[in-house]
């Protein structure tokens, strides 16, 4: 027993042991002086999903412009100053958080185009003493399997945390926490968190901590509209461009529109001026306005303008509304001109039952919207595992209108992509089958049983009275003795 007992002993702390090992660190040099993340010189070791990579070492820090950077967990500015760039490359973080200026670091992080997989969070500041974490986000997708937090921690009053959504998607498996000392401003950039927080993010944007265009615009939010299941936040300015800012249009000939602000004095026109061009340097830097000025100082909401395919396309409205010689600066908008996903619509998700010959056919009812002819494609994404009846039957795959022959009780998935050849666009369909009719009318949320349906087969009929009248005048309560 002893003996037992020692190894035991020796088990348990193996375990703690190797729970308490960490990952190998690999801390960025730059030696090489070329700011490349795959340059193996640049670290003290490579990283790999077992190192934790370290970016310090001051700016500007890494750049990763290519596909398939990796590591456990990612610092950037961890009690020094650092920077990351990522510009049509991937980065994976695969078993932990990446963190962004952190204990009393200065980190920044510079989101312009690819894409960043954060297993667990992504943290902007905190971990006393604080640091300063920002991130800019101008285009691409970061997707985070749990929270987004500015700051980290609400205990610190030392921490600077900035999140400038200007473009792209955050998308969050999560929660959002905010607290003082942190500021997440939206312009053309899109956040979706994937669960109903309205009330949340509502109270965010109450404390002024979530703002829209530095507070010259207004934050949208909705659940379960934009995006299924999810809750949606992105800004408008005051001017409600159009197209909106970040948005795609179809190329060709394209209206511009804007609403005009409240003059200074009331009944007088607003003037304003009005700059197109598809180089952000030229509208920026305003080096030659006027070779890219589409309206100068008219009382108008709109203007015409050509575009062409694959382009993106700047503007800016400048409004007079008090001096005639000194107009207000509006912020720069931008869209693509391109040809459209296709907008696929499943159809609502659907449940029935099956027959008396145990199957039962299923219609389907999609919905496409494309600028271009395009093409269908159904695919069972997953079905019930049932050896005993055979697999789903689509009859006409390639038809956006089609049935399906179900043979087999539980939840089926369907997918709809519709292409044009150059996108893609898809979206999924559930189905659920019961035993009959009142299994599934029990599945629904809302579903309340009759007082009278005593055998609780969703009908009040003579089986029931039967069950009534077996137990007519029984009473079974207690009396004294």
């Amino acid at each position: 027993m002893y003996t037992r007992l020692i190894n035991l002993i020796f088990f348990v702390l193996a375990l703690c042991l190797v729970g308490n090992v960490q990952a190998q660190d690999a801390t960025w040099t730059d030696a090489a002086g070329d700011h490349n993340w795959f340059t193996t010189g640049n670290w003290s070791e490579f990283p790999t999903p077992a190192h934790w990579a370290k970016v310090r070492n001051g700016l500007p820090g890494p750049m990763i412009a290519s596909e398939g950077a990796l590591a456990s967990r990612v610092h950037v500015g961890y009690s020094e100053g650092g920077g990351l760039t990522v510009d049509g490359g991937t980065l994976v973080i695969s078993g932990d958080d990446l963190m962004v200026g952190k204990q009393g670091g200065l980190g920044i992080l510079n989101m312009i185009n690819g894409s960043i997989t954060v297993a667990r969070d992504l943290e902007l500041a905190g971990d006393n003493p604080g640091g300063t974490g920002i991130v800019n986000m101008t285009g691409g997708t970061i997707t985070v399997g749990d929270d987004l937090e500015i700051p980290e921690t609400e205990t610190d009053p030392a921490v600077i945390a900035e999140m400038h959504l200007d473009g792209g998607t955050i998308i969050l498996g999560g929660d959002l926490h905010m607290f003082d000392h942190g500021t997440l401003d939206i312009t053309a950039g899109t956040l979706i968190i994937d669960a109903n927080v309205v009330s949340t993010v509502q109270g965010y944007i109450d404390n002024g901590w979530i703002t829209a265009y530095d507070g010259n615009g207004t934050v949208q939010l909705d659940y379960d509209v934009t995006n299924k299941g999810q809750t949606t936040v992105k800004g408008v300015h005051k001017l409600k461009p159009n197209p909106i800012d970040g948005g795609n249009v179809i190329p060709g000939e394209l209206e511009l529109s804007w609403t005009l602000p409240d003059p200074c004095v009331p009944g007088q026109p607003v003037l304003v001026d009005v700059y197109f061009t598809d180089d952000w340097a030229a509208l920026y830097s305003f080096t030659d306005p006027a070779a890219i000025q589409v309206v100068r100082k008219q009382n108008v909401t709109s203007v015409a303008v050509q575009t062409q395919p694959k382009t993106r396309y700047y503007w800016a409205v400048d409004t007079y509304v008090g001096d005639p010689n000194d107009p207000i600066f509006g912020p720069i908008f931008s869209f693509l001109a391109d040809n459209q996903v296709p907008q696929v619509d499943a159809g609502p998700d659907l449940l029935t039952w099956l027959g008396d010959d145990g199957t039962r056919i299923k219609d389907l009812d999609a919905t496409v919207t494309a600028d271009d002819a395009y093409t269908v494609q159904w695919t069972v994404v997953s079905e019930p595992d049932d050896p005993n009846n055979p697999d789903a039957v689509i009859a006409d795959p390639s038809a956006e209108d089609t049935s399906i022959t179900l043979s087999a009780l539980g939840e089926y998935v369907l997918q709809l992509d519709a292409s044009d050849g150059e996108y893609t666009g898809s979206d999924t369909v559930t189905i659920n089958v019961y035993n009959d009719g009142c299994e599934a009318a029990k599945s629904l949320p809302d579903y309340v049983p009759f007082p009278g349906d005593l055998n609780g087969d969703c009908k009040v009929d003579d089986l029931d009275l039967a069950i009534l009248e077996a137990d007519w005048l029984k009473d079974n309560s207690l009396t004294e003795p």
